[in-house]
């Protein structure tokens, strides 16, 4: 009898034991694999499955030990059934735009017999109809809902109970998911060629109750590529790729979607309301764990189950506590939200006998790759039906920590970071090349500074622990947010004490610079180092347990200045994109233009610095190089930021009625345009701006290896890089979009008027010397200039105020031309070739 009740009290405890959130739908016991099925009659199923190894779980494998073909089995009780499907991508090559932990999205399907086939048919979850209105009775009209799978039964059990289909034309094909990705008309580009049948084959199968694991090796050939990949396609007409499909059991618990907000960033499943009759039909959900309160009625509890991140045991050690801090910071947040210890972290042991790509596990992963298309990526995925975060992963990579520079390009755009071509891609997350380049710069200023070993590495400290901040973050479901640096004002950020009370962010989801100060006794945090107070807010909003009362009163919050939200669709980080300067990405400080020009005045200390610094007896110009690349960087980096308060527009999403006296829109005020207008005239088109750099260029030499001598020869293109700089900004300047919104903003406010705008530019671009002589830099930037010019003019999109102040600049150019003194012969010439130009549009 005491063997019994100890049995049962056993049994109980583990039953009310917590349970941790890992892939928090996925159970950790493993189904039984390589079993041999045994023929036990003479019916067809048994014995198209006889000795057979079984991969028992939610959807039992059998593999032919022969030939190495799987059957997938389909019982009765799972026909009309929901699931969802998920796959990532385990392995592949940046080039044809695949990377290890690259997850591709979730959708749900369901499985149907039709006769003597089984179906995989997904459903359009896109869509919600009220089951109250008439109109859902008509929920399927004019929705596609696709046939993925079709495929003949193999054979039925005796109690036709369970149905064999052939999983190789599921699974070794791309009739399940598309992988080889379409290409735009023209892409000349490296792509991959033809699926191969023989080649495509199972790198492993994986069951489990709740979840069935097909890991697939797709082999693409093309015998006569048109296009080559780099060193680590080692050949281009053979290239394999390593998909992991996940077929997961619809969750089955007590979870709630919650409605999205446009005043707070989460990413988001869409839907849309097909039956509503209000101005807007969004139904869409945020993504989020199911953290339940153990302890409801506690203002804060311990979770029922806890997020569980596992840091995976390729994580070099001296990086793991650092790690296992940013991660478990994000506890501060939860707390706001009534969470106690809601985050845990466990190192995997080394004894483990899951992998870091086992979906039942979020996994803090390493690499260190080729061609990183990341330094970090924190991706997750949901269920479709409700926007519940089921499995993440967070991927960082080894260039991350290294003085390599993530450039095999030419001199002139090396380590820029233009991002003009940057996509709207709500996961695009390139925060970790970001602070790759601030480091880089750090670890020059401080050389350049004599500062001590503590402060070189509390700065690695800092920024890995951000990092990791930032990618956690996008797993909770967070979206960047690129307000956050405007938490502080100029002179409190040069405050040391200041930046360790408050931060130097209101979110860790913003890209911003590195905090360097000019002056070393006022260096405060480099990067902040725990969530900010939009991080707290935004975790409230989606996380705590509160009624729609309570929701609201969250979200009436919205109004204060440390909870200001935009995401990557307002940024105006590339060329003519978006309006709001506090959405900029690399900015600092809630008076951006001072800290930019801060940050020029350090780069212009630093760069005389670094020929006694980085010329070494016995090392190449390498190091140097780069160092000039990344302090250039950040000059330019800072005259973009400045660029984008001119015709600059601040957005609030404030609802109406919430405490707020902010229209929606206010243009960016006169004095701080004129102020980012004077900051460009002088340090991005004055004469001298460049000047800092002079003693280098005889020194800025690429450290050869073997045949790589670049193709345009290995001098430094000190003028293309110069120009390409100058011309971003002038690109900026005379956008379309921003000329046609300083026209257009003069009804609701712009006080900058287009002719005084216009003037301004033009004696930023010509006044410093008019009757001298003009030197090539500003010889180059003046031509881009006036080929601006003309091209506006032609420019039918734009507004024909800004074509009167065009030809108006045109006309005065080329009077100003002819009436100039002869100041040398390339002077000279340099004026009768604008002339040229400008005369050859009006011939026209």
């Amino acid at each position: 009898m005491r063997n019994w009740i100890y049995f049962l009290s056993v049994v109980i405890l583990g039953l009310i034991t917590v349970q941790p959130l890992e892939a928090q739908i996925f159970r950790k016991k493993k189904a039984k694999a390589d079993v041999k099925v045994k023929k036990t009659g003479n019916d067809k199923y048994a014995e198209k499955i006889k000795n057979a190894d079984v991969y028992e779980g939610l959807f039992t494998l059998y593999r032919d030990p022969d030939k190495g073909n799987v059957y997938i089995e389909i019982s009765a009780d799972q026909l009309n059934k929901e699931y969802i499907h998920f796959s990532y991508i385990e392995n592949g090559v940046s080039d044809a735009g695949f990377f290890r932990g690259n997850f591709r999205g979730s959708k749900v399907f369901k499985i149907q017999k039709y006769y003597n086939r089984i179906e995989f048919i997904q459903e359009n979850t896109t869509y919600y109809f009220d089951e109250k209105s008439t109109l859902s009775k008509s929920s399927n009209a004019n929705i596609n809902r696709p046939v993925l799978v079709s495929e003949a039964i193999l054979a039925t059990s005796n109690d036709s109970t369970k149905f064999l289909i052939d999983a190789d034309k599921i699974f070794l094909t791309e009739t399940l998911q598309q992988i080889k990705r379409s290409v735009r008309p023209g892409y000349k580009g490296f792509q991959l060629g033809k699926l191969s049948k023989t080649k495509t084959k199972y790198q492993n199968l994986k069951n489990y109750p709740e979840n069935t694991d097909i890991i697939v090796q797709y082999a693409y050939d093309n015998q006569l590529p048109k296009a080559y990949g780099g060193q680590a396609v080692a050949d281009s007409r053979y290239v394999n790729v390593l998909v992991q499909h996940s077929l997961i059991a619809m969750p089955e618990n007590n979870f709630e979607a919650r409605r999205d907000d446009p005043r707070v960033g989460y990413f988001t499943t869409r839907v849309n309301d097909m039956t509503t009759t209000d101005a807007i039909n969004y139904r869409d959900m945020v993504h989020r764990w199911n953290l339940v309160k153990k302890n409801p009625e506690l203002e804060i509890s311990e979770p029922v189950k806890p997020l569980v991140y596992w840091i995976e045991n390729t994580t070099p050690e001296v990086f793991r506590d650092i790690i296992k801090e940013g991660v478990e910071s994000w506890n501060f947040a939860f707390e706001s939200a009534g969470f106690k210890n809601a985050i845990q972290v466990k190192i995997q042991p080394d004894t483990a006998t899951w992998d870091a790509g086992d979906i039942r596990y979020n996994v803090l992963r390493w690499t260190s790759s080729p061609n990183p298309p990341f330094g970090g990526y924190g991706p997750s995925f949901v269920n479709p039906r409700t926007g519940e975060i089921l499995g993440a992963d967070i991927m960082l990579e080894w260039i991350y920590i290294t003085k390599r520079i993530q450039s095999g390009g030419l001199f002139e755009s090396s380590a820029l970071f233009f991002d003009d071509d940057h996509s709207i891609d709500e996961h695009y997350c390139s925060a970790a090349a970001m602070m790759q380049s601030n480091n880089l710069f750090g670890q020059a200023a401080v050389e350049a500074m004599d500062l001590d070993e503590a402060n070189k590495e509390r700065l690695i400290r800092e920024s890995l622990r951000r990092l990791v901040l930032h990618e956690v973050g996008h797993t909770l479901g967070l979206n960047h947010n690129f307000k956050g640096s405007n938490l502080l004002t100029y002179e409190e950020i040069k405050n040391k004490e200041t930046t360790y009370e408050k931060g130097l962010c209101s979110s860790v989801m913003e890209y911003p610079p590195i905090n360097f100060s000019l002056e070393p006794e006022n260096q405060g945090l480099y990067y902040d180092t725990i969530p900010g107070p939009y991080d707290h807010w935004a975790i409230r909003f989606a996380y705590s347990q509160v009624d729609d009362n309570g929701l609201k009163a969250i979200l009436d919050e919205s109004t204060k200045p440390e909870h200001a939200f935009a995401n990557d669709a307002d940024d105006m980080r590339g060329t003519g994109k978006g309006m709001d300067p506090d959405a900029m990405i690399y900015d600092l400080t809630s008076e951006p233009v001072l800290y930019a020009i801060d940050r020029i005045k350090l780069v212009n200390k630093i760069l005389p610095e670094l020929l006694e610094k980085y010329r070494r007896p016995g090392e190449s110009h390498q190091e140097l190089l780069n160092s000039y690349y990344i302090l250039t960087s950040q000059y330019f980096t800072a005259l973009k930021v400045i660029s984008r308060q001119i015709a600059g527009v601040n957005v609030n999403r404030a609802m109406v009625g919430q405490d707020s006296d902010d229209k929606p829109f206010t243009p960016v005020s006169f004095k701080e345009q004129k102020a980012a207008m004077n900051a460009l005239s002088s340090y991005g088109f004055a004469p001298n701006a460049f000047e800092k750099a002079e003693a280098l260029y005889p020194y800025l030499q690429q450290q050869r290896r073997g045949f790589n001598t670049p193709y345009r020869g290995e001098d430094p293109k000190i003028h293309e890089r110069v120009l390409g700089i100058q011309k971003s900004i002038l690109g900026q300047l005379m956008h379309r979009s921003v000329l046609n919104r300083m026209v257009n903003s003069s009804l609701y406010g712009n006080e900058y008027s287009l002719s005084s705008y216009f003037t301004d530019l033009n004696n930023a671009l010509f006044k410093a010397d008019r009757n001298k002589s003009v030197n090539s830099f500003r010889q180059n930037l003046q031509v881009a200039y006036v080929n601006r010019l003309i091209v506006a003019a032609k420019d039918r999109g734009l507004n024909s105020l800004i074509h009167s102040q065009v030809h108006r600049q045109l006309s005065s150019l080329i009077k100003e031309m002819k009436n100039s003194k002869p100041s040398g012969a390339s002077t000279n010439a340099h004026r009768e070739y604008l002339t040229y130009l400008i005369e050859s549009y009006f011939d026209e």
